[in-house]
């Protein structure tokens, strides 16, 4: 007479703890490995194994057991129990397999197998099996063959999402070797920047110097007037390519952090911009700015820029006022300048930070739209934020944090 027992607490306990370890597993191998001890577990079976489907063979992936059974090894699916399990997408339960002509006995002769249970992983269109073995006759209940097929069930689900990933991080490494290819072309777009339109530009410049000096003296006042708009011109061309190579390499340089001690390293930054704008009073005023830890010469890029910023669009002002401070939220230092300047528009923020975006004529305010993508890329790779608030006619303030 065969015992028939329901699984007690402590299997549904098992089953939990196996859909945790589960949850958390990476690879195949991690799944087979959980599944093959729980299997076991639940079961009280005396072997256990982990079959996948490919294509017509059923392959003997991985196995827990008292003997030897047939880890490695593929057989057709016409052949062999686990195949029948697949093809009628159904568990099965087998309690003397030498009374069941759907099992090979040749094949299961050198084992210790009498008895086996096996339920498909995935029933809509099975992509494996799970098998438990004994070796005295046993039949297992309803209940049972329930808990073991909840198993195999989220077995399913976490093969699909370990595939899913697998799949994911594939692109995402087909995306990122893209990326690396533009930024090599661009790289080299630079340098070809760099050397054939630098050259040409220089000329140009030489050629209206010599101009002017020897011969604008047979120039009328419209003839002296072009040359140096022809000369300015170039000028700022060449400021737009220096520009842009900047902005290029500061995509490649890596990060040398130190500590800094930012009240200083900002006054000193301050100190070198007022001696180009000797003529115009502006009130700067500096607090007390929290120490950073960050790559110097890339935070000095940040800082002349922003502070720049502020003193260009305070210059149709009598009296320019820039306070450049910090102060703590959520955790993280937040430093801010803020000027009284001509501020900007909201509804264009978006453009704010984008590269050749400028939101005023460059009649009013020089500039080519470069310097806050900068600012932006290298606050970035300090994994740190950057943002701002304007109203048009009433100043700006810019804001930005550093890991």
């Amino acid at each position: 007479m065969v015992e028939v027992k329901s699984p007690g607490l402590e299997k549904y306990q098992r089953l939990i703890k196996a859909v945790h370890d589960l949850s958390l597993a990476h690879s195949l191998e991690d799944v087979m490995d959980i599944v093959r001890m729980a299997s076991r577990e639940l079961t009280g079976s005396d072997g256990t194994t982990f079959i996948l489907r490919e294509g017509d063979l059923c392959y003997y992936a991985e196995e827990n057991s008292i003997g030897p059974l047939w880890k490695g090894s593929r057989f057709s699916i016409d052949t062999c129990v686990s195949g029948w399990v697949m093809k009628n997408k159904k568990s099965l339960a087998i309690q003397d397999i030498y009374k069941d002509s759907r099992v090979p006995h040749d094949l299961y002769r050198p084992t210790f197998v009498k008895s086996l249970v096996m339920v498909p992983i995935r029933i809509s269109n099975p992509i494996g099996v799970i098998g438990n073995y004994w070796s005295h006759e046993h039949l297992p209940s309803s209940d049972e063959l329930e808990i073991l097929q909840s198993l195999a069930n989220i077995t399913s689900v976490t093969l699909q999402n370990i595939k899913t990933n697998e799949e994911l991080e594939r692109r995402v490494r087909e995306r990122t070797q893209e990326l690396e290819n533009v930024n090599k072309e661009l790289e080299l777009f630079s340098y070809s920047v760099s050397h054939d339109l630098r050259a040409p530009l220089r000329s140009i410049n030489g050629f209206m110097t010599i101009l002017l000096e020897d011969h604008s003296s047979k120039f009328d006042k419209d003839a002296n007037d072009l040359a140096l708009r022809v000369m300015n011109n170039a000028r700022q061309m060449t400021k737009l390519i220096d520009d842009l190579l900047a902005f290029f390499k500061t995509g490649k340089k890596s990060l040398s952090k130190t500590d800094i001690q930012t009240t200083s390293f900002v006054k000193g930054i301050v100190d070198e911009l007022k001696s180009g704008v000797n003529d115009r009073i502006i009130d700067f005023s500096i607090k007390n700015l929290e120490d950073c830890n960050a790559d110097a010469s890339l935070l000095k890029q940040v800082w002349l820029n922003l502070i720049s910023n502020a003193i260009k669009y305070t210059s149709k002002l009598a009296t320019a006022k820039i306070e450049i401070g910090s102060k703590r939220e959520n955790s993280k230092t937040v430093y801010y300048i803020k000027d009284n300047g001509a501020g900007f528009d909201m509804k264009f923020y978006d453009k704010l930070f984008g590269i050749f975006q400028r939101l005023h004529s460059p009649k009013l305010f020089e500039g080519n739209g470069i310097g806050l993508a900068i600012v932006e890329r290298i606050v970035t790779s300090h994994n740190g934020k950057i943002w701002a608030e304007s109203t048009p006619g009433e100043g700006a303030s810019f804001y930005f944090t550093l890991e």
